[in-house]
């Protein structure tokens, strides 16, 4: 089993969610972000005062998945996120060693 996690633009996560479901894959959890890659933020003027934004926010989308589909996940998710700017996000793979059901205690079988 793997870890699919990815840090993306706000905007993209139901186009994500869209194109995962079509794979079959259906469950994932979705966190609200800050963070700055090579973008390093922004400037903004509030009330005619400028000041930096070096957090941005970001969404951050996890799924666990069987080795198998991992490829598929992967290439769906940067195919339906890149825009070709700068802060399109990053993916990450994690191996996970064991899932368990909390309600049942049944260890998961991926």
């Amino acid at each position: 089993m793997k870890l699919i996690m990815a840090i993306v633009r706000p905007s993209k996560v139901e186009e994500i969610k869209d194109a995962l479901t079509r794979l079959n894959i259906s469950g994932m959890t979705v966190s609200e972000v800050r963070g700055h890659g090579r973008q390093k933020g922004h400037t903004a003027i509030y009330r005619g005062k400028e000041y930096n934004v070096s957090l941005l926010p970001k969404m951050k989308v996890e799924v666990v998945l069987p080795d198998e589909m991992v490829d598929d996940a992967i290439r769906t998710i940067i195919e339906t996120t890149r825009t070709g700017e700068i802060g399109d996000g990053r993916v990450f793979v994690l191996p996970v060693e064991q899932g368990y059901n909390i309600r049942t205690g049944e260890r998961d079988v991926l």
